[in-house]
């Protein structure tokens, strides 16, 4: 099953990472742990919680205007 990963640099360091199909977050140092993290609270997530798989996850980026 393909999903999807959002990670952001945390402020204290590393990486949070984000599930928006399950709703799952984690963190790691690195992007290589933090994914991995996130490998493993998604499937923890997905054996309670079982997706229909709906498609391919599709990732696309916004403006908005910056302050002054």
């Amino acid at each position: 099953m393909e999903l999807s990963a959002v990670l952001t640099p945390a402020a204290e360091g590393g990486y949070i990472a984000f599930n928006p199909e399950t709703g799952t977050t984690t963190q790691g140092e690195t992007v290589e742990e933090a994914l991995n993290n996130l490998r493993e609270a998604t499937q923890l997530y997905l054996e309670e919680f079982p997706l229909s798989a709906t498609g391919r996850p599709f990732l696309t980026t916004f403006q908005v205007p910056a302050h002054a």
